[in-house]
């Protein structure tokens, strides 16, 4: 392995480790009963896994999910919800693993790569079959990355980067062509990038392959039922099998916090996501239940239309709203807000004000990233007077209709109010959500994202001219060119210096407001052992197993 390939392991891996060491990562006591399972507000607890000794074989789990994912399809996806689907069926290249590394998953190493950082060379698993029993090999790699590239919807253009071509050197070697060195790659092959899609699915299915997906994985997908469920099962073909304890996991669509901890104290099911910071008290209360949190990686905030107006992957266009063409009156929407009023008064205190799509706890966070405007209604109003804005400035923002985002949207539409501004809030059901905001139907949305271990993921796609998930239709040159020197750089203190600089950059232009990093919180019943959550956000319960 070259110093470059090791300086790009070694970013992707601190990115996560220094969470860690900056939370005060520790393990959930896999017998539930002890202090360490009920931990403090401060304290991140990700889980630990089932020991093979302490579990039974058979029987399905049942997951209460609180939003309906997107497409099944690794391509397309955009979701954390089909994150979680994915991780028990679509293995990727590489994973991060429960000590907060970067390991290969179905190549075997991680990748070496070329003095210049052009040519990244990996080595896959031999003897693997996909579900359908079609042969993993490099050329299913090559078919699936190519497939990123080139599908015209793709979500994972702009996150794989300047590839040039893929080669499949021999069964079991994959060559990445670069045409510029490329340092987030690694984070991206461990994500939905990474996930390979069976060839004979793919050819058979062609875009549809969301109604039957097919992957290399412990489960194989089995049926789905629009805005209920989605169920898999597990898959013989699997190369681990011994590892896998469940017959089968099926995710329950419960839209409705409080419906799901009551699906959850009645054993309905048997683990709940995105646990209501309303609730987390009274759950860690109760002796048959484990509560686990931990800090995201990534942010909630308010993404502003500044040029979406025929669709996603279309070039920005002008759009006549105060808020779309002047800067100033998207800064003074942010001098309304009061990030921590906001964040103690409808999460507890649990989530944390964000200002950047930069974690404070990863190592290219620096001071300039961390940058936030304080609060200032004055400031606000005086912003909006010389943009020639008449007050109150009415704005329509799309929301999901759960109810602790509406919690949220009617805190901050209360809260603008001493700006200047007058939120009209409409929320949908988050799926209908995705597609309006990738068809630019909005003036302001509420959304997040999970975070990604290099800070990459959590911009370029979203405020980069062209990014596959650039729903604001920003483009700002000076931004694109200090992103793309970031990417080019293997040295971690040059990264971190630019990344300020790009937050510096996109605090000016502000298509997208940061508001807080939500706490990732997951209840599950002490019936089950090997649920576990990293600071991803990601629900890891293919290796789960009920409690003998």
């Amino acid at each position: 392995m070259t110093n470059i390939s090791r300086a790009i392991g070694r970013a992707a891996v601190g990115a996560v480790a220094v969470v860690c060491a900056l939370t005060a990562c520790s393990p959930v006591s896999p017998d539930g009963g002890s202090d360490e399972q009920k931990p403090s507000q401060t304290q991140d607890s990700f889980g630990s896994p089932a020991n093979p000794d302490e579990v039974k074989q058979g029987g399905k789990l049942t997951v209460a999910l609180s939003a309906e994912p997107d497409r099944l399809d690794p391509s397309l996806s955009r979701s954390l919800y089909s994150r979680y689907v994915f991780q028990a069926m679509c293995e990727k290249l590489y994973d991060v693993n429960e000590k907060a590394q970067v390991v290969p998953q179905l190549a075997t190493d991680l990748p070496t790569v070329s003095p210049d950082g052009k040519t990244v060379t990996i080595k896959v698993r031999q003897g693997v079959k996909f579900a359908d029993g079609t042969e993993f090999n490099a050329a299913a790699v090559k078919t699936t990355l190519d497939r990123h590239l080139t599908l015209p919807e793709s979500a994972r253009k702009s996150e794989l980067g300047p590839i040039d071509k893929v080669d499949a050197t021999d069964a079991q070697t994959v060559t990445i062509h670069l045409r510029n060195p490329f340092a987030p790659l690694l984070g991206a092959l461990a994500d939905r990038a990474g996930m390979i899609m069976s060839p004979a699915a793919l050819q058979s299915l062609g875009t549809n392959f969301a109604s039957a997906p097919v992957c290399v994985g412990p489960f194989k997908f089995d049926k789905r039922v629009p805005q209920s469920s989605i169920d898999v099962v597990r898959d013989s073909n699997y190369y681990a099998a011994d590892k896998v304890h469940l017959d089968a996991i099926s995710w329950r669509i419960l839209t409705d916090a409080s419906i799901r901890s009551a699906n959850l104290r009645a054993g309905d099911a048997e683990v709940a996501d995105s646990v209501s910071t309303q609730d987390v008290d009274s759950l860690r209360k109760e002796s048959s239940l484990t509560v686990l949190q931990s800090q995201s990686l990534g942010y909630q905030g308010i993404t502003i239309n500044v040029g979406n107006v025929d669709g996603i992957g279309t070039p920005p266009k002008p759009i006549d709203r105060p808020i779309a063409k002047d800067p100033k009156v998207r800064q003074a929407f942010e001098y309304a807000i009061d990030r921590k009023a906001l964040v103690d008064a409808v999460f507890n205190g649990i989530s944390t004000p964000a200002c950047s799509p930069i974690s404070p706890a990863s190592v290219f966070s620096s001071d300039e990233a961390q940058k936030c405007r304080a609060h200032d209604p004055a400031k606000s109003k005086q912003l909006l007077q010389e943009a020639g804005v008449q007050v109150p400035y009415t704005i329509k923002m799309l929301a999901s209709n759960t109810p602790d985002t509406l919690r949220l949207a009617q805190a901050l539409q209360s809260m603008v109010k001493d700006g200047g501004f007058n939120i009209e809030i409409s929320p949908v059901e988050y799926s209908s959500l995705l597609d309006e905001q990738d068809r630019g139907n909005f003036e302001i949305l509420q959304l997040g994202w999970s975070g990604r271990i290099d800070p990459d993921a959590n911009m370029v796609n979203f405020v980069g001219t062209g990014g596959s998930q650039n729903v604001a239709g920003s483009s700002n040159p000076a931004l694109d060119a200090v992103l793309d020197q970031a990417r080019q750089s293997s040295n971690v203190d040059e990264r971190k210096k630019l990344y300020g600089q790009a937050v510096t950059l996109l605090q000016e232009d502000n298509p997208l407001v940061y508001l807080y990093r939500q706490a990732n919180l997951t209840a599950f019943s002490n019936k089950v052992k090997g649920v576990q959550v990293y600071p991803d956000g990601v629900i890891r319960a293919a290796f789960a197993g009920f409690a003998k």
